[in-house]
């Protein structure tokens, strides 16, 4: 029987025009005829279908006491049937509810208030209301089951976006599974979103479809509304705190539930883009079904930005409930000095007490967010979800030692090794890249049977007593303990300020005062050891050809090529994924580090099998835990990050663009002198008016920085050059805003 016959002989419609209207579960037509306008609503049928829609009907006719409220309406069948089934297909036919869209409207604070208080007040109804079919019901749609949603993770195209959700997923295990059994729960209508809500004269009227409604968490009535009164919104945070302020008038919420808010949201909005990406391998052209697709990715990239803490306090305020409670700073800095040294320094003039980090961004307990573009270690971003579950899989599983066999220590070693050159096809891990400099001296000594090590001015690799011995930054230093005899200083390789061009000249030049060091130690220096780009010297890129020559004349006496990529390793260089490989050399040893476990200790010391098997000599190395399977699943991790994410590739185009734009930024600043590095491991030195380094300057513009929510740091002999080491996750976006904070603090100086 055709839908038109069926509505006339059921019904009694008759010279019905039928318009598609799409759905999820059911397939929808708007009804006109003479007698009215209705919506007809067609399901496939089944037992679970015919209960949940027999349990909607009971909620429909509850919610109709709302007499100020529009709700839809069953039609009965002219024998009085709420629900018809006919042919295996089951029918509804429904009053059609007449309004403005809420997304068709501008939302003002008023009508936002009208909108929290219309909920509460369906919820009053519709939560201690019981049926057992919908009791029983689970939907991807209700956030009590967002896990669900997880197996629609993969259809996600962009890895960046599919690690953005998936950092989500890993925040609502963290915060809201562990309290979910204290959570209030009931029936709510769970879809409140801007096609669904109705409004009239600047209040909301009513609400259509309750194809969602569920028993969940009750809280997520708000947590829907939310989401999506925030799309499209320049601070969302403004706009929620109405429709809380109009819900708690009405309905008291808890503090409990209003401190899951800011993570519901995003697993609605997680919820809403898995399914779009989904729902677009099965309807490629459904616009009804990807409607909100690009609201919500907007919302959940600028969710990234938003501090936890502050949307929490926002909410709390709106709810009329105290705010978190907070140490202050004093307290904090009188616990520190009591228990820890003054030996280890704090960043910036007033410090921050960070919370929470995602990805680039920071999170202080002020509530303040700061894009991060220091905190090199953070490689593949802070809490980066793949990082993190491998390890919490990981430590769940196994943790031992390098004495046992292991898939993790085997896995990770290939991989690590496959990134290296042929001959350098042996690692020994350790917990640090001061461990890994330690040992990789040690090592040096006993393949050679050497003792000397030359070093760079201003060069940095390690805490250990023997990192010290070889670091000029430390053992020159206020309090440093001096070079040690078995030590060969030189000249650090700089061309800005050297008087010759980094076309190979500068190279030869100080090549040749290097090979003077040599000679004058000939046939006793055991290693030579240099970071591809100094970092403690201020980023500073050795000049072109220098190592080429520096390599060759400590291998012609007997020594060892070491090159120190524990900070510009592992593809931060944007060209190479090495810093050797933008000097086309081959060094002997690699000391490896820092963003090898994303924050996680973890270093290594990469060589060949000829000076590994040196040091295999009857003395056993041993580390407790260089190796772990833990350290080593998640240095795999990363590995895999860098390659899904195309970080190098990332670090290459910011780095470049944000480059441009600082060399741009040069041209209205004199203070600007070298723009120096590669992809995003870059030093911006600053000297005064006589050519000098402005020490002053640069800490003025670090800690002005900071005050625009920005974290950059200062380094080099003078501590005049800005150090910009993010994390590869940090975008051309974060970079024209790193840049523009520059200029405007830079300004802001000259005008005092």
């Amino acid at each position: 029987m055709g839908l038109k016959s069926m509505l006339a002989k059921h019904y009694g419609l008759e010279d019905c025009e039928l318009i598609t209207l799409e759905g999820y579960d059911s397939v929808n037509y708007k009804v006109n005829c003479p007698q009215g306008t209705f919506v007809l609503k067609q399901y496939p049928y089944s037992d679970e279908t015919l209960q949940l829609l027999l349990g909607e009907q009971l909620i429909l006719e509850q919610v109709a006491q709302l007499k100020s409220y529009n709700f839809p309406k069953g039609i009965p069948t002219g024998s009085g049937k709420s629900i018809l089934v006919e042919e295996n297909e089951i029918y509804r036919l429904l009053s059609f509810v007449e309004g403005e869209f809420l997304g068709d409207v501008p939302h003002t604070q008023e009508l936002l208030y009208s909108f929290g208080t219309f909920l509460a007040k369906m919820d009053v109804v519709t939560i201690p209301l019981y049926s057992p079919a919908i009791a029983a019901k689970e939907t991807q749609w209700d956030l009590r089951h967002f896990q669900s949603n997880y197996t629609y993770l993969q259809y996600i195209p962009d890895s960046k976006d599919r690690n953005l959700v998936d950092y989500f997923f890993l925040q609502f295990n963290e915060h809201v599974l562990p309290i979910g059994s204290r959570l209030r729960k009931g029936i709510i209508h769970n879809d409140s979103n801007d096609w669904n809500v109705l409004t009239q004269n600047g209040d909301v009227t009513g609400i259509i479809d309750f194809g969602d409604m569920c028993t969940t968490w009750v809280i997520n009535e708000v947590a829907v509304a939310l989401t999506y009164v925030m799309m499209n919104k320049e601070e969302p945070l403004k706009v929620a705190a109405p429709l809380i302020n109009g819900y708690q008038n009405i309905r008291p919420l808890e503090t409990q539930e209003i401190d899951v808010l800011y993570y519901l949201i995003a697993a609605r909005l997680c919820t809403s883009v898995c399914n779009s990406a989904y729902a677009k391998k099965q309807k490629p052209n459904s616009e009804y079904i990807t409607i909100s697709e690009k609201p919500a990715w907007d919302l959940l990239k600028k969710w990234l930005t938003i501090n936890p803490l502050k949307a929490t306090n926002t909410f709390r305020e709106a709810a009329n409930l105290a705010l978190l409670p907070k140490k202050s700073l004093e307290q904090q800095w009188t616990r520190r000095t009591a228990h820890l040294s003054g030996a280890l320094s704090l960043s910036y003039t007033t410090p921050i007490q960070m919370h929470q980090s995602a990805f680039q961004y920071m999170y202080d307990t002020s509530g303040n967010t700061f894009l991060d573009a220091y905190n090199n270690i953070m490689l593949a971003g802070h809490c980066h979800p793949k990082v993190v579950k491998a390890g919490q899989r990981q430590i769940a599983k196994l943790n031992t030692n390098t004495r046992y066999l292991y898939e993790a220590l085997l896995t990770y070693s290939e991989q690590l090794l496959n990134k290296f050159p042929e001959k350098l096809n042996k690692v020994f891990l350790v917990n640090s890249g001061s461990a890994a400099s330690d040992l990789a001296i040690r090592m040096a000594m006993t393949h050679t049977k050497k003792a000397k090590v030359m070093v760079l001015e201003h060069g940095y690799h390690g805490n250990t007593r023997m990192g010290i011995d070889i670091s000029h930054y430390k053992y020159d230093h206020e309090g440093g303990q001096g070079r040690q005899d078995h030590i060969i200083q030189t000249e650090m390789p700089k061309v800005f300020g050297s008087g010759y061009d980094d076309n190979g000249t500068a190279g030869d030049y100080f090549a040749t005062r290097a090979k003077g060091r040599i000679a004058q130690n000939e046939n006793e220096i055991a290693a030579f050891i240099a970071e591809p780009i100094v970092g403690c010297g201020g980023q500073v890129p050795l000049a072109k050809g220098y190592l080429k020559q520096v390599y060759a004349e400590i291998r012609k006496q007997g020594g060892i090529c070491i090159s120190d990529e524990v900070q510009v390793g592992f593809g931060r260089l944007g060209s190479h994924f090495w810093g050797f490989e933008m000097h086309e050399v081959v060094p002997d040893m690699v000391i490896i580090g820092k963003p090898m476990g994303n924050g996680h200790p973890i270093g290594g010391v990469v060589t060949t099998a000829e000076i590994a098997a040196s040091f295999d000599n009857g003395l056993e190395f041993f580390s407790s835990f260089g190796g772990n399977p833990v350290s080593c699943a998640i240095g795999q991790a990363v590995l895999d990050v860098i390659e899904e994410e195309s970080l190098q590739a990332q670090a290459l185009d910011v780095g470049t663009h944000l480059t441009k734009s600082l060399l741009q930024l040069q041209k209205r600043h004199s203070q600007i002198a070298d723009i120096r590095g590669s992809g995003l491991f870059l030093g911006v030195e600053l000297v005064d008016q006589n050519g000098l380094p402005h020490t002053k300057l640069a800490a003025s513009i670090k800690n002005g920085l900071r005050e625009k929510f920005i974290l950059i740091s200062t380094d080099g002999p003078y501590d005049n050059v800005l150090k910009i080491k993010p994390p590869l996750s940090f975008t051309r976006h974060d970079a024209d805003m790193l840049v523009q904070a520059i200029d405007q603090v830079l300004m802001q100086i000259q005008k005092k």
